[in-house]
């Protein structure tokens, strides 16, 4: 609230006053966390043959939440039994409109219990609520939705008139978007008519494990759908078993890279999203305020944690100062915090792991010559925090330019010509992502049709749509996830 001197009349805060936000939790109590979770092993959680546990904890107060078996060798051999049983005896013979009420099923359940995922979706990850509320939670019963409607007509989509399920698919996703990217991977796999084996990130198994739970309030045939919990090792034994004919890994480049090393000289259809440091490239004739909104949501949603993140801004030079400037004002009026407030714009950075690779890469770019500025913030006692972060003075050569960061940290360079902002935006090993603001259309296509990246958004970032195609170009991957694209790499 604002000082009393500074109000007038009826309270109402004088022009220039800042407004304090008061705190706006969302409870916790809408989601009951277990002290222990089991394995999801053909329809029941199973306790695994391993022994092994893990915690989980929250990245904003260090607590743990709570404890997760880790798979072995024995249990993803259970796992993929039973997956290939389902495969062979129910869900691959299913006709296509009677797997389609299933995910409509589906669909329909996360949309009734959004808002207990998006409460455990934040407890887990440390991202704000209002992102798993608004945008995460939405988007996976929509992409569930979406693939429902695909089950009865893929001799429609334009892959034969006859396709045909591959069988077990092993599908390994990331702490980012727990969520979202389970629904990513299962959604057109379980359309397409193969059966699941998945592995949640070690840090993020908590929806995972709910959804298990989704999927038996669904009456989804045992099976079709397991949920292996683990560290590293669970997902290399996932993905080397010769019982998958499918794997579907979203990650780092460098464990794409060991996992197509894996799959070469095998019958296994692969898909993989990497990396990104996607350009974000500003004419002198955008909207500028509005590039400025597409610039904070390209590098400052989900505290940077996105494979498509626009990490690096090029800017025209005419307008660079100004657009600087703009900027700085608004970064400065993000909030950040606890998760669970509803005012809350930057999170938790999801484990000490990656806040000490955010430290690391933000101090070579000091070491290198790059001018860091940050908002005056007050970071949290506890928990995982790094604040938002504009470096001036990067050239190419810098490796905050060129390495992905994967954190609230944003990297700025000039230009001077289209022809320049496209060579410096595709001087880049990854493909992955790209944004383009103009209010001229000709200069909008000339520069899309440039740039080497998977999805070039035109004036706006980070937008998207169970029906649009994602994926990348050289080392941030091959094959497409979404929309009809995305059942291509589930048949046959």
């Amino acid at each position: 609230m604002a000082d009393d001197d500074a109000t007038t009349a009826g309270n109402r805060p004088a022009l220039g006053t800042a407004l304090e936000y008061a705190p706006a939790p969302e409870s916790r109590s809408v989601v009951a966390i277990r002290d222990s979770y089991d394995l999801f092993i053909d329809g029941v959680f199973t306790p695994a043959k391993s022994g092994e546990r893990i915690t989980t904890v929250n990245p904003a107060d260090e607590q743990p939440l709570a404890e997760v078996a880790a798979a072995g060798e024995e249990d993803v051999d259970l796992a993929v039994v039973a997956a290939r049983r389902a495969f062979d005896e129910v869900w691959g013979p299913m006709p296509g409109a009677e797997r389609g009420k299933y995910l409509f099923r589906i669909s329909r359940i996360l949309a009734e219990r959004a808002r207990e995922f998006a409460v455990l979706e934040s407890l887990d990850n440390g991202k704000p609520i209002k992102e798993t509320r608004d945008v995460d939670i939405p988007l996976v019963a929509a992409h569930f939705f979406y693939y429902a409607g695909w089950a009865d007509k893929l001799a429609h989509a334009g892959y034969g008139p006859d396709p045909r399920p591959l069988g077990v698919a092993a599908q390994v996703i990331p702490w980012n978007f727990p969520l979202l990217m389970l629904a990513w991977k299962i959604a057109p796999a379980l359309a397409t008519g193969n059966t699941v084996v998945l592995k949640p990130a070690e840090t993020t198994p908590l929806t995972a494990l709910l959804f298990a739970e989704v999927c038996q309030e669904a009456d989804l045939p045992a099976g079709v759908v397991n949920i292996l919990t683990g560290a590293g090792a669970t997902g290399r034994t996932l993905v080397a078993h010769p019982g998958a004919d499918k794997v579907a890994f979203t990650g780092s480049t460098a464990v794409g890279r060991e996992i197509a090393r894996v799959a070469a000289g095998t019958a296994k259809r692969v898909t993989l999203e990497l990396g990104g440091k996607g350009a974000n490239i500003v004419y002198d004739d955008a909207a500028l305020d509005q590039a400025v909104e597409g610039i904070v949501s390209g590098i400052f949603f989900n505290q940077g944690h996105v494979c498509c993140a626009g990490s690096r801004l090029l800017v025209q030079e005419s307008v660079a100062d100004e657009v600087l400037e703009r900027l700085k004002t608004r970064v400065s009026r993000l909030r950040l915090g606890d998760p669970l407030d509803k005012n809350t714009d930057i999170g938790a950075i999801n484990s000490a792991a990656q806040l000490d690779r955010i430290r690391d890469l933000a101090g070579t770019g000091q070491a290198e010559g790059a001018e860091s500025w940050s908002p005056a913030c007050d970071l949290p006692e506890r928990g995982y925090w790094f604040p938002p972060t504009v470096f001036t003075g990067v050239s190419q050569s810098h490796r905050i330019a060129r390495e992905e960061i994967f954190g609230p940290v944003l990297s700025v360079l000039t230009f001077r010509t289209p022809e320049e902002a496209v060579t410096k935006a595709n001087n880049t090993p990854y493909g992955l992502s790209a944004g383009v603001w103009t209010e001229k259309g000709s200069r909008m296509l000339w520069t899309a049709n440039r740039l080497r990246a998977g999805i070039v958004w035109s004036n706006t970032f980070n937008k998207f749509d169970p029906a649009s195609p994602f994926g990348g170009y050289k080392e941030s991957g091959y094959g497409r996830e979404g929309g009809r694209h995305g059942l291509e790499g589930y048949l046959v």
